[in-house]
């Protein structure tokens, strides 16, 4: 295998094993929402990886978002992670019980 397949592959698997450890960080409190820069920062996730995470598990449905200020749900794009917080939606907590099952998660 030539070094660059090899990178792609071990970056395929870090997405898959960082999107348990996101989705695990966002769930920390439970039922109230936590402050995304928070939860990178209690992981110790790099940036980029950190938004790739986020970012899959919001289009996938298992978090939601709002603007900390204002509570209003947000797009990921138009604030920085400073500003967002989230939570579990019910998929999300499927996901995590094991009612579900998802090949990009591994929980």
């Amino acid at each position: 295998m030539n070094p660059e397949n090899m990178i792609k592959k071990a970056r395929a698997a870090n997405f898959v094993n960082n999107n348990g450890k996101v989705l695990r960080g966002v769930n920390m409190l439970r039922i109230d929402f936590n402050k995304l820069s928070s939860i990178r920062a209690a992981l110790g996730f790099d940036a980029d990886d950190f938004a790739d995470s986020i970012n899959y598990l919001i289009e996938s449905g298992y978090i939601r978002i709002r603007h900390c200020d204002t509570q209003k749900a947000v797009e990921l794009a138009d604030y920085p992670m400073d500003e967002i917080e989230g939570k579990l939606t019910q998929k999300g907590i499927q996901l995590l019980a094991g009612a579900i099952d998802d090949p990009c998660i591994t929980v």
